[in-house]
C-alpha cells in the first residue's frame, strides 16, 4: 500500500461552508500552510490540502450532496498555552481551558468558527497511553 507523503493511513477531510474562510482559520490557528488547491467551476473550493505539522487535512467547499459536518480532532502541539492562545486569537472560542490530564497530556480544547473542534494537546510525558 501507498500512502504519499505528509499523508496518514486516515487523512481527516472536512466539508464546510465558505472553505476559503477554513483554510485561512488554519493557517493564522495552527501556523498550517497550504499544499494544493483545485477549484471548481463556480470558483469554489472543490479540494484543498493543507498540512498542519507533519500531518495533511483535506477541505472541500460543502455542498447539498456533501453538507457541512462538524468533526473533532487530535493536534499535538510543543506548548499547550501558546497554541490555545494562538487559536483564540485567530477566531476560535474555549471549548476546555487547557490543564494537566491525568493521561499525561496538558490539553486544552477550542471550536473553530465552522463548529469543529480541537484538542490542543501537549504530551508531557515520553510514553505511550496507558489505560
Amino acid at each position: 500500500m501507498y500512502v504519499p507523503p505528509g499523508f496518514g493511513t486516515v487523512t481527516p477531510y472536512f466539508f464546510v461552508k465558505d472553505a476559503e474562510q477554513f483554510v485561512s482559520f488554519l493557517v493564522r490557528a495552527f501556523d498550517a500552510r497550504e499544499v494544493l488547491r483545485s477549484l471548481r467551476p463556480d470558483g469554489r473550493i472543490a479540494n484543498v490540502q493543507v498540512r498542519v505539522g507533519g500531518s495533511t487535512i483535506m477541505a472541500s467547499e460543502a455542498t447539498d450532496r456533501y453538507p457541512p459536518m462538524p468533526t473533532a480532532c487530535y493536534l499535538y502541539v510543543g506548548n499547550a498555552d501558546q497554541a490555545m492562545a494562538h487559536a483564540l486569537a485567530a477566531g476560535g472560542t474555549e471549548e476546555m481551558a487547557v490543564g494537566d490530564m491525568p493521561y499525561g497530556d496538558r490539553q486544552g480544547g477550542i471550536r473553530d468558527p465552522h463548529g469543529n473542534i480541537w484538542w490542543v494537546s501537549q504530551r508531557l510525558v515520553h510514553a505511550p497511553y496507558r489505560a
